[in-house]
């Protein structure tokens, strides 16, 4: 008798112990609690961490992530708007601040993951569409073209940089603008979205190629024009800065010149003018210099009597 009550106490102790377990559980600092009962949410979600107590067998946990988390997108294939195929590969971050609609509709990860997938990649393809290719693959939206003008090289290329108007950047936004809402019915809140990668598709590399060489030709067309207008501008200030120099080294030298005919004229005066035996000297001298620079052994000279450049010649008596 004994031992029946002693089993029919442990029975009712294991019941008890069971009871107790079944009615209590806890809730994590990282995670949100919904409580079903029959499949059905029961009450509201429980958010608190700490020890909390349900109905026993009847009513079980579902425990859902409150932390951010990650989704990582499929690489995939689509047309720009200008009808250029590119892989891009995008990720985005969210969390759930709705546990209650997020469980109603879709009730685990793997499913909230699934239809991430679905509008994510729907509004990047669309968002993609909507852009040419440099819009997608350029950051710089400010950038300034070099030139105004196109410049044409030697192969006739035009090499002119295409303009930015908005960039990758403004385009996650666009892409995160237009999912956003979407996800929020799930009980969803994105936080962000960013490409991770894109790559060209392989039909589209050369002409990826080719707008890279365009540019590239048409920066160093930039640099060559500047550098050959500055060396004209240093040529030109060369040649005026010589012909200054030259100028003033001519101005001076025909002063000095002049000067120093001017002083030799006025020695020669003063030398030749002390009397009139001096001033006939001085004569005689000047005559003979133009013999000189004048007469040679082809020349034919036709004077008359009276000229003064005859008169020497008349006084000199041949040997």
């Amino acid at each position: 008798m004994k031992s029946v009550k002693q089993f029919i106490l442990l029975v009712l102790l294991f019941v008890a112990t069971a009871v107790t377990l079944s009615s209590l559980y806890t809730v994590r600092e990282i995670e949100q609690v919904i409580i079903t009962q029959f499949g059905d949410p029961v009450g509201e979600p429980v958010t608190d961490a700490g020890l909390h107590i349900k109905v026993p067998f009847i009513q079980d946990v579902n425990r859902i992530d409150k932390r951010i988390l990650e989704w990582d997108g499929n690489p995939s294939d689509m047309p720009t708007k200008d009808k250029l195929y590119i892989s891009v590969d995008l990720f985005a971050r969210w969390r759930i601040i709705d546990p209650l609609q997020y469980f109603l509709r879709l009730r685990d990860e793997r499913s909230a993951q699934s239809r991430l997938e679905d509008i994510l990649g729907s509004e990047t393809r669309n968002a993609v569409a909507k852009h040419e290719l440099i819009e997608i693959i350029r950051t710089t939206k400010d950038r300034i073209p070099l030139q105004d003008e196109t410049i044409n090289d030697e192969n006739n290329v035009v090499g002119a940089l295409v303009p930015i108007h908005k960039g990758r950047q403004k385009v996650e936004e666009e892409i995160f603008a237009e999912a956003a809402p979407k996800v929020l019915v799930f009980g969803i809140e994105l936080l962000d979205i960013r490409f991770k990668r894109i790559n060209y598709n392989a039909s589209v590399r050369p002409k990826i190629y080719d707008r890279m060489i365009s540019e590239r030709r048409q920066i160093a067309e930039r640099f060559r024009s500047e550098g050959n207008g500055e060396a004209a501008r240093i040529i030109g200030n060369r040649e005026r800065d010589l012909n200054k120099i030259q100028s003033e080294a001519y101005r001076s030298v025909e002063k000095i010149r002049g000067e120093a005919d001017a002083q030799a004229t006025a020695i020669y005066a003063r030398a030749y003018n002390q009397n009139r035996t001096a001033v006939e000297f001085y004569e005689f001298i000047q005559t003979l210099e133009t013999y000189k620079s004048t007469i040679d052994s082809n020349t034919t000279l036709v004077l008359s009597t009276d000229s003064d450049l005859f008169k020497f010649l008349k006084g000199m008596s041949g040997k």
